[in-house]
């Protein structure tokens, strides 16, 4: 995982600029008009879906929904699906209930893409596009570099069907920022996890997909029961259950979510409660200067991976070989 994590600015970088898969991709795209769109994935690559779904909702005003794969699998249906798009997220490409529904929302009218890391995999086969993410072999349980080119892969597509020359530019600016990112030390979040029962990760937004993405590294990796929330639904019901030994991670992108973001680290330091922030005027980690709000929930999974990582081997835990986990998880 530390030598995975390592390796990010440099598999990220290919796909930053002048990608000519995303161009490929995004010009079948451009050709097409499309009702919806259905994201398809489960674990890191459900969470690289969200934060695609908030991307294609800003950028080329594209309703979409997740998809439900155990509709096919286990209740024997197949939704209609004629003219959308139908977008499948994963490493492997071998997980049988994503093969399934990838298939199913072909031969229900759907325009069927896999992002996957392996373009010969069983979900890659099953679609009729391919983005390859090309991170190269990952061998730790725990996905890290897989992640960050899912979303990158992600964002150059986004950026290139919808012509948004800004995310664009952003893109090209986040090889150095994976870099500068990999440096910073956010072990003063890692420290509080160490005597916590729980922990609670927030965001909003582009943030929202590395913010649940953050909170399951927690899970499988410490062994820690982790939830990420929506900064405006963490605010409901979930506030209830933080307790002062709960540490909560705050990522914060400049945006127009920002201001909400802020109000909910107030709220939460004037409580006495545990908030870790990165970004923004409140922020306690160390962070970078504010660029394109799409990209830096991207960078900042790394220091976050990296201080798991490291919490992982303090406590004793591999986090390469998580207990009861295997890399490809074979679900219907």
């Amino acid at each position: 995982m530390a030598r995975e994590v390592a390796e990010v600015p440099d598999v990220a970088g290919p796909l930053c600029a002048g990608w000519t898969e995303a161009e490929r991709v995004a010009s079948v795209l451009k050709a097409r008009s499309f009702p919806f769109a259905v994201i398809c994935g489960r674990g890191s690559s459900g969470h690289a879906g969200v934060y695609l779904r908030y991307l294609i909702e800003t950028r080329c005003g594209l309703a979409v929904s997740a998809s439900a794969p155990s509709v096919v699998t286990g209740y024997g249906r197949s939704p209609r699906m004629d003219g959308a798009l139908f977008i499948t997220i994963s490493q492997s490409g071998r997980s049988p209930d994503l093969v399934a529904a990838t298939r199913a929302a072909r031969q229900g009218g759907a325009l069927t893409l896999a992002i996957v890391n392996d373009a010969a995999s069983p979900a890659a086969v099953a679609a009729d596009l391919v983005l390859p993410i090309e991170a190269g072999p990952e061998r730790a349980v725990a996905a890290t570099k897989t992640v960050v080119n899912s979303l990158v892969a992600s964002a150059a597509l986004i950026a290139a069907w919808s012509g948004d020359g800004a995310l664009t530019r952003g893109l090209a600016a986040l090889p150095l920022r994976l870099a500068a990112a990999y440096d910073l030390d956010w072990s003063a979040w890692a420290t509080d996890l160490a005597d916590a029962p729980a922990a609670f990760v927030t965001g909003r937004g582009y943030g929202l997909g590395p913010v649940r993405e953050i909170a399951l590294k927690l899970c499988e990796t410490l062994r820690l029961p982790a939830l990420g929330y929506s900064a405006a639904e963490l605010r409901h019901g979930p506030r209830a259950a933080i307790q002062p030994r709960m540490p909560v991670l705050a990522l914060r992108q400049n945006d127009q979510v920002a201001e909400g973001i802020d109000a909910l680290v107030l709220e939460l330091r004037r409580a006495n409660l545990r908030v870790h922030a990165c970004g923004g005027p409140d922020g306690t980690l160390p962070w970078l200067a504010p660029d394109h709000a799409a990209c830096d929930p991207i960078a900042m999974l790394v220091p976050a991976y990296r201080a798991i990582e490291r919490e992982a081997r303090r406590r004793g835990f591999d986090p390469d070989a998580p207990a009861g986990l295997s890399k490809v998880t074979e679900t219907l």
